[in-house]
């Protein structure tokens, strides 16, 4: 049975990810775990990128990199291989937040004889991450939905990330800026496919309506610039508004989970 919590450290801990992964614990946060100039660095860069797309009136936002969301096998990958190096241009130094992570959850997987690596179809890999700015100003910034019904996309059926499902889907997030408020939501709710054919939500997981989350418990996680926060995306989270519409809320993401007993990918 999962812990519905978050963990806090001072320090990154990759055995703590794994916690999450395996479903011992709904989440982690890292507290400060990169430095202020290199938030500034990073988020500088990426509102200064010519790369910089804009995403629609369902998620309003700014981003550097690809979703998997709503796309075939190999939209999805010719984009990842598209936007990798611009997000690599962003990133910018060997020491980046992004590559300590991913090598430092690596050593401790491979210490447990397991495999941590970019998810791939035919030889071609996911996006290593997303740079991401929500700017919904309504109840929620970016409304309730989870991350596991995306892993049965009828177009990605020949992508390994549908075998995450019904596992543990770890949501990855390192806050570069935030304002005052932008708080995460996360409800002790994981909808199953009964739940989401009754909502109309089978695919998408997005959005939960406020009124189906009434009465279930609930944790407000506060995020401050330099946090990094690891969490199973399959149940129901949000993310609230800021409190001014100058605030930003810029995160760099990812999406990782075991494929087989012996196997963590990761996508976007």
């Amino acid at each position: 049975m999962t812990d519905f919590a978050f963990r806090e450290y001072k320090e990154f801990d990759a055995g703590a990810v794994v916690d999450v992964l395996r479903g011992r614990v709904l989440g982690v946060v890292f507290r400060g775990m990169i430095p202020a100039g290199e938030c500034a660095r990073i988020t500088e860069r990426f509102w200064n990128s010519p790369a910089r797309r804009t995403r629609g009136v369902d998620a309003p936002g700014h981003y550097v990199g690809s979703y998997h969301y709503h796309k075939t096998t190999r939209d999805y990958l010719d984009e990842a291989s598209a936007a990798q190096p611009e997000l690599d241009d962003i990133l910018g130094t060997p020491h980046d937040p992004l590559t300590a992570i991913r090598s430092g959850l690596a050593e401790a997987l491979a210490a447990e004889g397991i495999l941590f690596r970019s998810a791939r179809h035919d030889g071609r890999e996911a996006g290593t991450a997303l740079l991401r700015s929500w700017h919904g100003m309504g109840q929620f910034a970016l409304a309730p939905h989870e991350d596991e019904a995306q892993c049965g996309e009828p177009r990605q059926a020949d992508f390994e990330i549908q075998r995450v499902k019904g596992r543990p889907v770890g949501a990855m997030n390192l806050c570069l800026e935030n304002g005052t408020a932008g708080r995460l939501v996360v409800w002790n709710t994981r909808p199953d496919d009964t739940v989401r054919e009754r909502l109309g939500l089978v695919h998408t997981g997005s959005p939960y309506p406020v009124e189906h989350l009434d009465g279930i418990e609930s944790l407000h996680l506060n995020i401050a610039p330099g946090d990094v926060y690891f969490f199973n995306g399959a149940y129901v989270h949000a993310v609230e508004p800021e409190t001014s519409p100058t605030s930003r809320r810029t995160t760099l993401s990812g999406i990782l989970g075991f494929i087989d007993e012996r196997t963590v990918v990761s996508w976007t």
